[in-house]
């Protein structure tokens, strides 16, 4: 699956500055879509409420933080690093459904998820995000 929505401008120098929250940001709707397009592919012929059911069961921050546990240690120093600081960020607030340590689990991740595509390493994200799904 593309992941590459549109042309990266950045370098992998100016990603690496950027705030983890924003990575999150971006990481947030990369995975979102990656998830949305699994569950279609999978299910076409769903009612598109029962495939948003199916969404939030992968995308709340709970299973983020599963996700997260079991991909930590295939992570280089790099990877670990991105994790470390979208994990540590101070978001302001926390989602009623999870607790603050899932919540900050899933940041990290969504941090990882935001980084990787923004330097354009889908291969390394592909191989990440298919493990979320196996």
């Amino acid at each position: 699956m593309d992941f590459q929505l549109f042309k990266n401008k950045f370098t992998k120098e100016e990603v690496r500055q950027l705030n983890p929250l924003v990575l999150a940001f971006i990481g947030d709707g990369v995975y979102e879509v990656f998830i949305r397009s699994y569950i279609i592919d999978r299910n076409r012929n769903m009612p598109v409420h029962k495939l948003h059911i199916k969404t939030i069961s992968y995308v709340r921050a709970h299973e983020q933080s599963n996700f997260m546990n079991q991909l930590i240690e295939l992570l280089n120093e790099e990877e670990l690093l991105i994790y470390k600081r979208g994990r540590n960020a101070k978001s302001g607030t926390i989602p009623k459904n999870a607790d603050v340590r899932e919540y900050r689990n899933a940041t990290g991740f969504e941090a990882l998820i935001g980084y990787l595509y923004l330097i354009d390493n889908k291969e390394r994200l592909e191989e990440l995000l298919n493990r979320c799904v196996e």
